[in-house]
């Protein structure tokens, strides 16, 4: 979508310089190699329980359809979605989380320091949590 700064035009006294395209602002990855959204993946997948990896069956899915329930947890984009996976393993289990998820979470692009970084963060919330009581 683009966007028309007309002050600038007024300022400068070009309007060629009020049409000039601007450049979308990009996400960037923070020096911990995670963007502002994987981060806040992360935090979200705080409240996820074990059960929301599963896949729903047909009559859990005609269920939740009937009486309401939680809609689908999962991320459109395929990486995130394993970020998540990964940090709902790593909120409930610490560093036991399961190898598949570790390939998953590899092979969506993550390296294993960003596996590290995860879950440093993670536990290190959580003992805060348990500290405190």
């Amino acid at each position: 979508m683009a966007y028309i700064d007309f002050r600038e035009a007024e300022l400068s006294g070009s309007l060629s310089t009020a049409f000039a395209p601007r450049a979308e602002p990009e996400v960037t990855a923070h020096a911990s190699g995670f963007s502002a959204l994987e981060w806040l993946v992360v935090a979200l997948a705080r409240r996820d329980s074990l059960g929301s990896l599963r896949t729903p069956g047909r009559i859990g899915s005609a269920l939740s359809r009937i009486f309401g329930g939680r809609g689908e947890p999962r991320l459109a984009n395929p990486r995130l979605e394993a970020l998540r996976r990964f940090a709902v393993f790593a909120w409930h289990r610490g560093h036991n989380v399961p190898p598949s998820e570790l390939a998953a979470f590899r092979d969506a692009g993550f390296s294993p320091n960003q596996a590290e970084t995860v879950l440093e963060s993670i536990l290190s919330t959580r003992a805060v949590k348990f500290a405190r009581g």
